[in-house]
């Protein structure tokens, strides 16, 4: 009764005062490796023959891409292996150290900067040159001047920047992108490890795929071996034998498509993993649920607000724009700088004011030194640029607003993430339900259908139509259980929490059982399209 008289729920409640990222996370948050395991370095022990090949290698021959091992990986295994062998995380882990060496080029703009020139290093100087006289005299005697030097001399200039107002801003910004790499390698792990394990569940659903084909075909196999039988009894019709000829045909394209489907999914997961050219993986685990997920949808939606690092990205990216704008307001503002420079040169030679050309370059003993060091300021500042600087500024603060609309857009695709990741659990969590109970229900009926058949009560249709349905619903079970684990994978990444209580797994003899039925699948010649169409066209049959 206390339910009956609680007030019904308002239809336009009042805004709730929430609030701002900038004061939860802070206006430039830091990346927090904490909030995720780390990755891993080395492969597990038994893998070690699994690490990727060098980068560079490239196939020549045949032989070098032909499969030679069939290795049964784990879930465990395949996280481990994309996380040592997958070059995109390795290329997305070099990025983060391209932005720390940018943070560390900006940050250098803090210290002096010393740099030594040499001018002439060595330098080897001849010169003649002649000045005529008012009062006359000979050439050679008076008006000839030779000079000859070797030496060098070099200069060390220091600038330090006393006043920088874009240096700052710029040190500011590539800190914010660092941390915004950190960042996208954080999210780039998690996106592997779901596409790993989403993958995983793929090759696993087609495994099942298979198996069903193949009960599928064997029981087709018994159908057509007992209507054949009734119908050289003379007790069935060819029409029967027909029903089942063409129900063992559906089969084998059912089970055809699972081995496509399975080959397919074992080499995109090679190809995710870099295993070695020669070596393709297989599900060495069942399709089973995985286990419950146990946060409600509010707790799942905060905690992906905590945990996702888009968001912090989103804040990063703002703080980027403000830093901009303020370096580029620094460009109009005074720079001053201090320097001193140092120069020092040195030569050695003779000069012949006479002209008599009595220079020998083995009596060179004449030596000529010079030392210059001078200090000051220097000032720079731009006064006029025609508004260039204010302009720029002012585009970059309308980005940083830009960004903070993305920020709340970003927010929003989140949790329409999350909430879409949680309403298809509980869908595929029911139609497990309702998908065992199918196929249970059509086990149970094949299995009349068969005996009744088998009396002479009913027709070959009912048993063809039952072992259709059973096909159907376990195809259906097997793909609700993939869709399940798939989504459960989705919202583990969706909001960064590992809360899920693992599924007991069943206990299962060493063989399957046959339930009395072992019919062998003969081996059938692939004939080639061209042929099996015109055979099917001509209506002939198409054995060999």
């Amino acid at each position: 009764m206390a339910a009956l008289d609680a007030p019904p729920p308002l239809l336009d409640p009042p805004p709730q005062v929430l609030p701002l990222a900038p004061k939860v996370k802070g206006p430039r948050p830091k990346s927090n490796p904490d909030v995720l395991a780390p990755a891993a370095t080395k492969v597990l022990p038994g893998l070690e023959r699994l690490v990727a090949p060098n980068s560079l290698a490239l196939p020549t021959k045949p032989e070098q891409v032909v499969i030679r091992a069939l290795r049964p990986l784990g879930l465990v295994d395949v996280e481990n292996l994309v996380e040592v062998n997958n070059s995109d995380l390795k290329a997305v882990a070099s990025q983060v150290d391209q932005a720390k060496s940018n943070l560390r080029a900006q940050i250098s703009s803090w210290y002096p900067n010393i740099q030594l020139t040499a001018q002439s290093f060595p330098q080897l100087f001849n010169q003649e040159s002649y000045t005529s006289r008012p009062n006359g005299g000979s050439f050679f005697a008076d008006g000839l001047t030779q000079t000859k030097l070797i030496g060098g001399a070099g200069t060390v200039g220091i600038t330090w920047g006393l006043i920088n107002p874009q240096r700052v801003p710029q040190v500011a910004a590539a800190r914010d992108r660092y941390e915004k790499a950190k960042n996208q390698y954080l999210i780039a792990l998690r996106e592997k490890r779901l596409e790993a394990a989403q993958r995983y569940f793929d090759l696993q659903l087609s495994d099942d795929q298979v198996r069903i084909g193949q009960q599928s075909v064997r029981a087709s196999l018994v159908s057509l071996r007992d209507a054949r039988a009734r119908y050289q009894a003379g007790v069935a019709t060819k029409l029967e034998v027909l029903e089942a000829e063409t129900q063992l045909a559906r089969d084998q394209q059912l089970l055809n498509g699972g081995l496509a489907q399975q080959a397919i999914a074992r080499r995109a997961l090679a190809a995710l993993l870099n295993l070695p050219q020669n070596v393709t993986p297989t599900a060495k685990e069942p399709l089973r649920a995985l286990g419950v997920w146990t946060p409600s949808l509010q707790e799942s939606i905060v905690a992906a607000y905590a945990f996702r690092e888009e968001l912090d990205n989103a804040l990063l990216d703002i703080s980027v724009s403000n830093s901009d704008a303020n370096a580029e307001k620094g460009r109009v503002q005074p720079f001053l700088n201090i320097f001193n420079n140092f120069g020092l040169s040195r030569n050695r030679g003779v000069v012949d004011p006479n002209g008599l050309n009595t220079i020998n370059t083995t009596n060179m003993n004449g030596y000529q030194y010079q030392v210059n060091n001078a200090v000051g300021l220097n000032l720079s500042w731009n006064l006029f640029d025609g508004g260039r600087a204010n302009a720029e500024a002012r585009r970059f603060k309308q980005q940083a607003e830009q960004n903070t609309y993305l920020f709340a857009s970003q927010r929003d695709a989140i949790r329409l993430q999350v909430e879409d990741s949680f309403y298809r659990l509980l869908q595929n969590n029911r139609n497990i339900q309702t998908t065992s109970r199918q196929v249970i229900s059509a086990r149970e009926s094949l299995r009349l259908a068969r005996l009744r058949f088998q009396a002479g009560v009913t027709t070959q249709r009912e048993v063809v139509d039952n072992q259709r349905d059973l096909t159907q619903a376990e195809v259906a079970y097997s793909s609700a259980l993939a869709d399940y684990n798939r989504q459960l994978a989705e919202i583990r990444r969706r909001t960064g929490l590992d809360q899920i209580v693992t599924c007991q797994p069943r206990s299962l003899p060493s063989t399957m059982p046959d339930n009395g039925v072992n019919v062998p699948v003969p081996p059938e010649p692939l004939l080639p399209a061209c042929l099996a169409s015109f055979k099917s066209a001509a209506g002939g049959p198409l054995g060999p």
